[in-house]
């Protein structure tokens, strides 16, 4: 008993970054990944979530739980936001850090309805559905782009947006939700940003709307110059105000989301922390009552241990290892993939070759962040490490395949055929220009990858690792100091699965499996 003991700790200090849980008690973060921008509600006894992936595809991903802890990944609002150049990563174009960004969802009328917005396309989207978990969803487009807005459908059966930077805006929406009712655009609150002070580095944003026991509660985040993410809440009795405000909450960073409750009556919020280089990963802080305000945190402090269930961990309901062996019937892709960019559905398949992925080129590519068909799904924290099975048989010259860590600073580990020999090679890109640390050459068509991620208090460094038997690990090239960058990619690092060309086309790569693991 003591052993089991042992080892049930210990595994648990692993899986929450150090943090000793009070036994069957969740920690936070309640996720310790890349899923910012959280939009949450509850349906019954279950809850769903919407979150950003930006140029990933499919896009909006929903989540579902029924504890608010353990998540799995359920859909996507879209398939392909659009057909653009920079959708599409073609002529030289792309949206890294664009495409779509903070969602909204709600339930209405029987409907669930998720709304998110681009700068890309420069329009505004509401998805619906009345199968959240299956489909089919409905869209609706209009323009302009209306940046993190909230939809709220009102008792009155108005329906709203509500948007803005420190000057919150808010206009009526037409009854079938195709577009702006016009003469309905006014200010709603003046200056959101107020009640943390004068000296702001961000202004109020990421609006989202509750309406509880008749009053209305706007939750925004600010950041103060010199200070941290902050929570701002103001509170009115009409939904067109006016609206007094208060600083909800500052520590640690961990700000913008909302409101929740359970149906046994706890009140909690749902928020984020940036996290370095694993990305903006979501908190849960419970809320009380007092005075009709929602009063956030323990003692104003985003505590450790939460009184919900213990997590079960990430696998495989965020994150999961793939034999591409598909049964009838089954998805081409299980929701935890995204291609990087909308992909080209000519130049891949998992029927070529019954239990691979193959990873065809169909063009020359000068560098791998310009590449299309990259497959990728989320690292995680404290530690984790991907692991492909890779076939190299048809490669064609100047063709390179592999494992990648992706973000603006990546590092690839993987194989390139040149002068028509076959060589494992590594390349960070730390230094924002992709540098080959390594190659050795590889006598043989099959090649183990593995890259390795430590994320423990903002370690932020990626290994790369070969190996020809799968048992014995050698690493090669050298560490990668990863990097959160928002002003490009704006997400977590993600591992990916690639194959290019740079010479010819017509090659292509096997992958015979893709591994995860929360460990080094």
């Amino acid at each position: 008993m003591i052993h089991r003991f042992f080892i049930v700790t210990v595994t648990l200090l692993l899986l929450n970054g150090g943090m000793m849980p009070v036994s069957g008690q969740a920690v936070n973060p309640i996720i310790h990944a890349d899923v910012p921008d959280m939009s949450m509600i509850r349906v019954g006894d279950t809850y769903y979530m919407s979150s950003t992936t930006m140029h990933m595809a499919p896009g909006v991903p929903i989540m579902k739980s029924k504890d608010l802890v353990n998540w799995e990944l359920v859909s996507y609002a879209y398939d392909t936001l659009g057909d653009t150049d920079a959708l599409n990563l073609v002529n030289g174009k792309s949206c890294y850090g664009r495409g779509s960004w903070a969602s909204c969802i709600r339930y209405h009328n029987n409907t669930f309805y998720v709304s998110t917005f681009s700068s890309t396309t420069n329009k505004t989207y509401i998805f619906s559905t009345r199968d959240i978990e299956n489909g089919p969803w409905e869209a609706k487009t209009f323009s302009p782009s209306y940046h993190d807005h909230t939809l709220f459908f009102d008792d009155d059966g108005k329906t709203y947006l509500i948007w803005g930077v420190s000057r919150l805006m808010m206009i009526e929406l037409k009854e079938d939700l195709t577009g702006v009712k016009e003469g309905t655009e006014r200010v709603l609150i003046e200056n959101a940003s107020a009640p943390a002070g004068t000296n702001i580095m961000l202004g109020a944003e990421g609006s989202q709307l509750f309406k509880v026991n008749g009053k209305y509660y706007m939750f925004n985040i600010t950041w103060p110059r010199g200070g941290m993410r902050t929570v701002l809440v103001h509170r009115a009795d009409k939904i067109t105000g006016p609206y007094e405000g208060r600083l909800a909450l500052q520590d640690k960073g961990v700000a913008q989301g909302g409101l929740i409750d359970t149906p046994s009556g706890k009140w909690f919020a749902y928020l984020f922390q940036d996290c370095g280089s694993v990305g903006r990963i979501p908190f849960l802080v419970p809320v009380k009552w007092e005075d009709e305000w929602p009063v956030l945190g323990v003692d104003g402090k985003v505590p450790d241990v939460l009184n919900l269930p213990v997590s079960r961990g990430l696998i495989p309901g965020i994150v999961a290892p793939d034999e591409f062996d598909r049964k009838p019937g089954d998805r081409d892709l299980p929701l935890v993939w995204q291609w990087n960019h909308n992909p080209d559905n000519s130049l891949w398949s998992l029927t070529e070759r019954k239990g691979f992925l193959r990873l065809k080129t169909g063009r020359i590519d000068t560098s791998f962040v310009k590449s299309r068909n990259t497959l990728t799904q989320r690292t995680f924290g404290p530690v984790s490490s991907g692991f492909a099975k890779l076939d190299v048989s048809n490669l064609k010259e100047g063709d390179f395949a592999g494992l990648c860590a992706l973000q603006r600073k990546f590092g690839q580990v993987g194989v390139k055929k040149v002068n028509g020999a076959n060589y494992i090679f590594m390349v960070s890109a730390e230094t924002n220009k992709p540098v080959e640390l390594q190659s050795i050459p590889l006598l043989q068509n099959q090649v183990y990858l593995k890259i390795s991620c430590d994320f423990r208090n903002r370690t932020d460094v990626a290994r790369f690792w070969y190996s020809l038997d799968g048992e014995t690990w050698n690493e090669i090239g050298g560490p990668l100091k990863m990097e959160y960058t928002l002003m490009e990619h704006f997400m977590g690092y993600r591992f990916g699965l690639f194959n290019y060309a740079t010479q010819e086309t017509g090659g292509y790569a096997d992958f015979d499996w893709f591994r995860i693991k929360p460990e080094l």
